[in-house]
């Protein structure tokens, strides 16, 4: 019988989760009990190496100084890896791309661009002295050090912090090399640790001979010269192997600043350079001081560079970078090429002369300050250039960058595109009145209207409303491709103004599209290269000027431009442009705010485009084109037709002035081959025409009273 009082329990089943969990403990207090062990052990051992005193002092250095090894091999290795690279090609700098001579239309030499260098000279060929005053002065342990000179880079710094300028630098020979061949000019920390790392790579992978000859191969020594081969024929004309002591010393003086102690630069600094060259020679111990007296005393005198000076620079500046197109494109394997091309010296002269004399005599007045003109005859070949004026203070050439608006000058386009789409003719009338487009009124430069006129009056007059309402006529997009196809290269935007000429253009490029006027309708671009044609004769390129042509306008358009511009010089906007005895026409033209002034046209025999303005684009002092480019214009073409055939103008009627000549008995006349007679330069006709007035005042005072006034002195002075 059950117990009443009696309960049965139930059995508490054990859970898995606790016995994990008291499993996971126990390991935890065995490994912790475990580490502390190992710990108590490894600290037993690591007492054996415990130092005290000073001799824990010298172990935290040594420790540190392993640690910052490290970091600094780190550090070191990644500044390495541009030199790393700048190795792994093999292939070293090149000092500039083509030596380039060229020559004018007649084949004279006028100027060079590019390199000129040569390493065919053995260094034991070069004079000795030349090696000695070159380590005498850039690095005087060269054969000593391993690349990088200690001393001399501490001296360096040293005399720097002194103030002391010296004569030698802190980069060894080696230094200087690894910065001709693989490195650019800039002055950095991490430019000159890349140096020193080629450096020693150099000195690791040639002998001290070749890399001094390479030294002399490659280093700049102004005047566009790379070597002293190179440089010892600039200079004085001489091979390297005939140079004299001071010559050498000169040659020598060029590695620190060539451009600075250039002879041709600045003759005294170089000198100066030189005797300071000398001098390191003696403290050297290569020479004694009365081994070097002679060449104290007679210091190098250098070839005459005037010439160069004398050079049509702008010109050769455009002509070096058409020249490079072309070679490039034709892959032609030599570096050095003659290039003849179409520059006339002296239209070249006469264009410089026309466009300096100008702004020298009135620019004050006007407030101007740079000019340009490009002259071409009627085919587009260059005959002159003048990109400002003074090439010696900018090199900027202003004939030919496309950043320009030419006012009135660009309404050829318009009125071309009127005559051409629409089929007027100069003698159509149309309506001059206020026109707006928009909310824009375009107005003359008068500020009065004149009614019904004809087109030839209209662009003689050069109205601006009768062009804006050619433009609606037409429509502008028709006159931009117009202006494109004659000439103009540059995009610029079309826009309700472009009638009055705001775009940017070139001189160069309103020279050709004027030129397609000249040509009788046919695109006329502007060349300056007529052959190229490398040192061994070979010839990548040759122009043809008389190849077949893209017809651009009509002979009916083009003969009523010509007639219409023609108009402008005689009682229009262009008198200041009219040659007596040749037909001349052309367009003036003048921006908003007198900023740019223009005058551009063309004769039978040459085309020209005039520009005044200046490089801040600040106004004028209310300068008009027909004003001093006019004038300037004028004066070119007055001396280019001095003593040459006078073509005519396509369109234009006018018989130049019959040459009267004397009768005389044809018996007493010899036969002489035809000859072309000298052509006139400005100088020597007012030299003339000076000799002629002082000629005419000295037969005055010697005659009696009563014959001075009676006995005239005939003069010619070729129309100037």
């Amino acid at each position: 019988m059950q117990d009443p009082f009696y309960t049965k329990e139930k059995r508490v089943k054990k859970s898995s989760m606790l016995a994990a969990d008291a499993w996971l403990d126990s390991s935890l207090y065995d490994m912790g009990q475990s580490a502390g062990r190992g710990w108590t052990k490894f600290q037993d051992i690591m007492s054996v190496f415990r130092v005290r005193g000073i001799t824990r002092l010298f172990v935290e250095l040594l420790s540190d100084a392993f640690t910052f090894g490290a970091i600094g091999a780190v550090l070191m290795t990644a500044l390495a890896l541009p030199a790393f690279d700048a190795t792994a090609t093999g292939e070293f700098n090149k000092a500039e791309d083509y030596s380039v001579v060229f020559q004018d239309r007649y084949g004279n030499e006028i100027g060079r661009r590019g390199i000129r260098s040569d390493d065919s000279v053995a260094l034991a060929d070069m004079p000795d002295y030349l090696i000695k005053a070159t380590l005498a002065t850039e690095d005087r342990r060269f054969y000593e050090h391993f690349g990088i000179d200690v001393v001399g880079t501490l001296r360096a710094i040293a005399s720097n912090a002194s103030g002391d300028s010296g004569t030698q630098g802190g980069s060894s020979i080696t230094q200087q090399l690894a910065k001709n061949l693989f490195l650019s000019s800039e002055r950095t920390i991490e430019r000159k640790v890349i140096e020193a790392f080629l450096a020693v790579w150099l000195e690791w992978h040639y002998s001290k001979d070749q890399i001094l000859k390479l030294y002399f191969d490659h280093a700049y020594m102004g005047g566009g010269n790379f070597g002293v081969v190179a440089a010892s024929d600039f200079y004085f004309g001489k091979k390297v192997q005939d140079i004299s002591l001071a010559e050498a010393a000169m040659l020598s003086g060029l590695f620190k600043a060539p451009t600075k102690y250039a002879p041709h630069v600045d003759l005294a600094a170089a000198r100066a350079r030189a005797n300071l060259v000398l001098t390191n020679m003696v403290a050297a111990g290569f020479l004694t001081e009365g081994q070097v007296t002679a060449a104290r005393r007679h210091p190098a005198s250098p070839v005459d560079r005037t010439a160069d000076v004398n050079s049509p620079n702008y010109f050769l500046d455009w002509a070096f970078e058409e020249a490079k197109t072309i070679i490039e494109a034709s892959h032609h394997t030599s570096n050095n090429f003659v290039v003849r091309t179409t520059i006339d010296t002296t239209l070249q002269k006469y264009a410089e002369d026309a466009v300096t004399s100008t702004v020298r005599d009135s620019g004050a007045q006007y407030d101007v300050e740079q000019a340009a003109m490009v002259v071409t005859d009627t085919k587009g070949a260059v005959r002159a250039m003048v990109g400002g004026v003074d090439y010696g203070k900018s090199q900027f050439n202003r004939a030919i960058v496309s950043n320009r608006q030419p006012g009135s000058s660009y309404k050829i386009f318009v009125y071309a595109e009127a005559l051409e789409q629409l089929g007027l003719t100069p003698q159509d009338l149309i309506t001059d009145r206020p026109v707006c487009i928009g909310d824009w009124c375009p107005q003359n430069y008068g500020r009065n209207y004149k009614g019904s006129i004809t087109l030839a009056s209209a662009l003689a007059q050069s109205l601006n409303t009768v062009a804006v309402t050619l433009s609606i006529k037409t429509g502008r997009d028709s006159i931009a491709a117009l202006s494109h196809r004659m000439g103009l290269r540059a995009d610029y935007p079309i826009t309700r103004s472009l009638a009055l000429g705001v775009a940017s253009v070139s001189v160069l490029d309103m020279a050709s599209s004027y030129a397609v006027l000249a040509d009788e309708g046919y695109k006329t671009p502007a060349y300056g290269i007529n052959r190229i044609a490398s040192l061994t004769g070979d010839v990548i390129f040759e122009a043809h000027p008389d190849e077949p042509r893209e017809r651009i306008l009509s002979e009916t358009t083009v003969k009523g431009m010509n007639q219409m511009l023609r108009g402008v010089v005689t009682g229009g906007t262009g008198t200041k442009a009219r040659i007596e005895g040749v037909p001349a026409v052309g367009k003036s033209g003048t921006t908003s705010s007198y900023r740019d002034a223009w005058f551009c046209g063309f004769t039978g025999n040459y085309v020209a485009a005039v520009w005044f303005g200046n490089d801040d684009y600040h106004p004028t002092r209310t300068l008009t084109g027909g004003n001093l480019p006019a004038v300037a214009w004028q004066k070119f073409m007055a001396y280019a037709h001095t003593n040459i055939e006078i073509k005519p103008v396509f369109g234009v009627d006018f018989v130049p002035e019959k040459v009267i000549i004397a009768a005389t008995d044809p018996s007493q006349v010899e036969d002489a081959p035809a000859e072309r007679p000298p052509t006139l330069k400005p100088a020597a006709a007012r030299k003339l025409v000076d000799v002629a007035d002082m000629l005419r005042s000295t037969l005055r005072a010697t005659q009696p009273v009563t014959d001075q006034a009676s006995t005239p002195i005939p003069v010619e002075t070729n129309g100037l």
